[in-house]
């Protein structure tokens, strides 16, 4: 089975996405799915310093990248698209992941012109909140090319139920699955780390501290978590712990945190300890005694899971639609985001390490369980065959009575 992987783009600063793409596909070689990727080279303002339309390995995976223009949201790459055209049809199936972006629009519209089945993974931007974000600029993609996109693809790949549920509620969508990510747990419980992230991080010392690790965007509401924090942390008792934001992304954004975090006296309670990846990554989020995403939206929430995966117990929005799961699994709080009740959900998880350490190690079990990409691997591949048995008979057909007609 070849399956071509196609994305706007895979640069660390674009968060879950970027780091998602490059272990789903490695699970799927190891199932025996050969697997090309293609991209562009966007890196925020600047580029990926990478050779373009030059197959290299990228984290495992045989990766194609191409020039990205017209800045970094709707990335039009045609020279992509050229190469789409050209090759699609060397594939059996293309798996897209995002919807409103040129390389996404393109894969799909290769697709249909050569005959080639295709599965859309919408990242969330189907998502009522997502949709009204930029509002016109989405309705004129929608009709100009998004909802036939979603329309003629042979599914759409949702990473949960509720992120199905919210699509096809309010845009009338069909032909959902929904297959989980995956988790990488032999990375996040490799202990040869450990404390690695509080000695570059000395003002830590041996603090408890709440960790939000994430791409720093505005969709991520970190200020109300800021000013939840602190005024939690002057309580008597509660003055010895620590937030810590690690990740990268919106520059004015985390400026506007820094200044916000400084302006309520908290300077040296709030820690923002930039992008994170590999063993500090994992020794920070095993360090952390709690986690935070008080997002507005978020389509299935990957370093929510992370946490849990390292036996750390959550607290997240009832926006992250993986939440369900986490209060089912009883392994964290979910809470709204109206202020108070957010700082009392926080409040209560701070205070009570031993419901903590329960609700982490239910999490644990939750995420070893249901979350490994062996299992989304083989979900993913039973779909492409369904798709390729239903759709394959039906191309024959036609292309046999093309060559009847005269």
């Amino acid at each position: 089975m070849k399956v071509l992987h196609v994305i706007p783009a895979v640069a660390p600063r674009y968060g879950g996405p970027s780091q998602a793409i490059f272990e789903m596909c490695r699970a799927l070689q190891k199932d025996g799915v050969d697997v090309l990727l293609a991209t562009t080279d966007a890196d925020g303002r600047a580029r990926l310093p990478v050779p373009l339309a030059t197959e290299l390995d990228r984290r495992g995976v045989r990766t194609l990248f191409f020039s990205g223009r017209w800045g970094e949201r709707f990335n039009y790459s045609p020279a992509l698209a050229r190469w789409l055209n050209a090759n699609v049809e060397t594939f059996d199936l293309v798996h897209v992941h995002a919807v409103f972006s040129h390389p996404c629009l393109a894969a799909a519209r290769a697709c249909r012109k050569h005959g080639v089945p295709y599965v859309v993974r919408p990242l969330g931007s189907l998502d009522p909140w997502s949709m009204r974000q930029k509002p016109l600029r989405k309705r004129l993609m929608w009709r100009i090319a998004g909802a036939r996109m979603l329309k003629k693809a042979a599914s759409i790949h949702y990473t949960t139920s509720d992120e199905k549920t919210l699509a096809e509620r309010s845009l009338g969508l069909a032909r959902g699955v929904v297959i989980p990510l995956g988790i990488q747990l032999d990375a996040l419980q490799d202990q040869t780390a450990t404390g690695v992230f509080r000695r570059d991080h000395p003002p830590l010392g041996d603090a408890p501290y709440v960790l939000a690790l994430s791409r720093i965007h505005p969709k991520k509401n970190f200020e109300l978590l800021v000013k939840a924090f602190l005024s939690i942390a002057t309580q008597h008792g509660m003055e010895r712990w620590r937030l810590v934001i690690a990740g990268d992304g919106d520059a004015d954004y985390t400026d506007s945190l820094q200044a916000l975090a400084e302006r309520l006296g908290g300077r040296d309670q709030v820690i923002f300890a930039g992008w994170l990846e590999g063993a500090r990554k994992a020794a920070a989020l095993r360090d952390a005694s709690l986690f935070a995403l008080p997002s507005r939206q978020e389509n299935f929430g990957i370093a929510a899971a992370e946490a849990l995966a390292c036996g750390v117990a959550v607290v997240v929005s009832e926006h992250v639609n993986l939440a369900p799961e986490i209060r089912r699994a009883e392994a964290g709080w979910v809470t709204s985001l109206e202020r108070e009740d957010f700082t009392r959900t926080l409040a209560e998880a701070m205070m009570d390490e031993g419901e903590r350490r329960r609700r982490g190690a239910s999490g644990k079990e939750f995420v070893e369980r249901r979350l490994s990409w062996e299992s989304s691997a083989g979900e993913l591949k039973r779909l492409y065959a369904a798709i390729l048995r239903e759709t394959k008979p039906a191309l024959a057909s036609l292309e046999e009575k093309a060559k009847c007609t005269p």
